[in-house]
């Protein structure tokens, strides 16, 4: 439409990444599974990071343990699908779009879980009009995401495959065993070609809600996605993603702002973990997952506040509301656990009492 501009928000991963693919395929001279763009080495390369002969930086997508990545990437090379776990913010969706747009060029083979998910969503509906008109065909066959990966030779994608009902997850155990999705109405089946494969995420808390099936689980190499292991390695991966937030959205640069975000970082840390980074002081834990994905987008909304309302340097005042809104989900039990660590933690800590009368004045 005229005077509105086409450019996307928040581009794929194969469009927002489109030149380092470019020159990991082109300096890529492994061996390449079927109808991959790139070999599994290179696949790794480009979520882990590198420097190629030609100096192209390859930036690293995800921060963390090299053979979770490694075996991540060989699973999709076999014949087994991959699931992606852990608890919420680690990065399990950022991971499975970029595995998906590394391996096959189009990560948006989609299928997002949720407790409405239906069947037709994992395999094909109809096109009603052409089925009234013309009676059953394939014409008037609606593909899924996973029927089209199928017939492609692509990756398709689940998100929160936990949330699908229980009788619409276990639409994918014969597709993933052998390999074909019946169309019984048709008396035919798409058969999967070679390069198919599916990467499934699922929630380490949605455990219980629609637990898979033995049936279905044996026919995954499950994944775990783990926590930042230290400190250092969270304010790295928070800060990362900020910059590139904060590009996407026009935000000006705050090279002062990584004292902020390891103050952030720490906070999320200690309540998480229920215990100070010196470990002397047990604390209580509020009923939220206080995630690495949570402390980017409270130092995002930080950048944003320091941009329009600051002097565009991200301060404590910047961060103090959104720790708030992270920390008190449960406004009864998380409030007293909050104030708590305010008065016995964030009050003593040198350094930090521009950060205590931030926290000080939301919270009242």
């Amino acid at each position: 439409m005229p005077g509105i501009s086409t450019e996307a928000l928040r581009p794929h991963a194969e469009d927002a990444f489109a030149d380092e693919l470019k020159a990991l395929a082109a300096a890529d001279d492994r061996p390449r599974p079927a109808r991959w763009r790139m070999s599994p080495w290179a696949v790794a390369t480009y979520l882990l990071g590198g420097t190629l002969p030609d100096g192209t930086i390859i930036t690293p997508k995800y921060i963390g343990p090299r053979r979770v990545v490694e075996v991540a990437v060989t699973t999709l090379a076999t014949d087994r699908a991959l699931l992606l776990l852990g608890v919420p913010g680690t990065a399990k969706t950022w991971v499975s779009e970029h595995l998906a747009a590394a391996v096959s060029g189009d990560s948006t083979l989609l299928v997002q879980g949720t407790a409405g998910t239906a069947e037709e969503a994992i395999r094909y509906g109809w096109d009603y009009a052409r089925l009234l008109a013309h009676g059953p065909g394939r014409e008037a066959i609606v593909p899924s995401p996973v029927m089209r990966a199928m017939a492609e030779g692509m990756t398709a994608r689940v998100e929160e495959l936990t949330r699908i009902p229980a009788d619409v997850q276990d639409t994918l155990i014969t597709v993933l065993s052998e390999k074909t999705l019946p169309i019984p109405e048709l008396g035919e089946e798409v058969q999967a070609v070679r390069g198919f494969n599916l990467i499934a995420t699922a929630n380490d808390r949605d455990r219980g809600v629609n637990e898979l099936s033995s049936a279905l689980r044996r026919r995954f190499n499950t994944v775990v996605l783990p926590l930042p292991a230290s400190p250092e390695a969270e304010v790295d991966i928070v800060a990362r993603r900020v910059d590139q937030l904060g590009r996407s959205l026009d935000l000006p640069a705050t090279p002062d702002g990584i004292d902020e975000i390891r103050r952030v970082v720490t906070v999320f840390r200690e309540l998480r973990d229920g215990v100070t980074t010196d470990g002397r002081t047990k604390l209580k834990s509020p009923s939220g997952t206080l995630s690495t994905a949570e402390a980017i987008s409270v130092v995002t909304g930080g950048l944003a506040l320091a941009a329009h309302f600051g002097d565009g340097v991200l301060r404590a005042g910047d961060v103090a509301a959104g720790i708030l809104g992270a920390v008190v989900r449960d406004p009864a039990a998380d409030r007293v656990v909050w104030q708590e660590y305010l008065e016995t933690v964030v009050r003593e800590r040198d350094g930090w009492k521009d950060f205590y009368r931030a926290c000080r004045e939301v919270s009242v």
